[in-house]
């Protein structure tokens, strides 16, 4: 039930803009952000700051951040395990670092469903086609 009601806080973000590096739900998130609100509000406090990181999902090399971050701070899950409420990570496009997340918001019917937010435009919820499943690289559940 916990991942459901995880899954309903992340619709009330629908809409709210695009902004890189924002977090607060109506006014601006990015897909990091969304998460980090999601955080506030179904567990506390932010456990640690997030440093400046660029917009560009196309970086090549380097740590993967996002992943370690949240390895350290949500319950890693296989991705065959997943449900409502889970975190997933994605992976653009091969040699890059994974820097896409959303929250999975729905498992029943044909496809699986997501919220995440849209570069240039908002937080949206998208149908987790082919094309999405191919960069899916990790799933996390928020503790508790």
């Amino acid at each position: 039930m916990r991942g459901e009601a995880i899954a309903a806080a992340a619709r009330a973000w629908l809409g709210t803009p695009y902004r890189h590096q924002a977090s607060v739900k109506g006014v601006g998130a990015d897909c990091l952000g969304l998460v980090r609100g999601l955080w506030r509000e179904v567990v506390g406090e932010e456990p640690e700051g997030v440093p400046p990181y660029s917009p560009d999902w196309a970086e090549a090399g380097g740590r993967e951040l996002l992943r370690e971050a949240l390895e350290r701070w949500l319950g890693p899950v296989s991705v065959e395990a997943m449900r409502a409420g889970d975190v997933l990570l994605f992976r653009m496009s091969p040699g890059v670092a994974a820097k896409h997340c959303a929250v999975l918001s729905a498992v029943e019917g044909p496809e699986p469903k997501m919220i995440h937010a849209y570069w240039g435009r908002a937080v949206v919820e998208s149908w987790m086609g082919i094309w999405w499943r191919r960069r899916l690289v990790a799933a996390f559940r928020f503790p508790g």
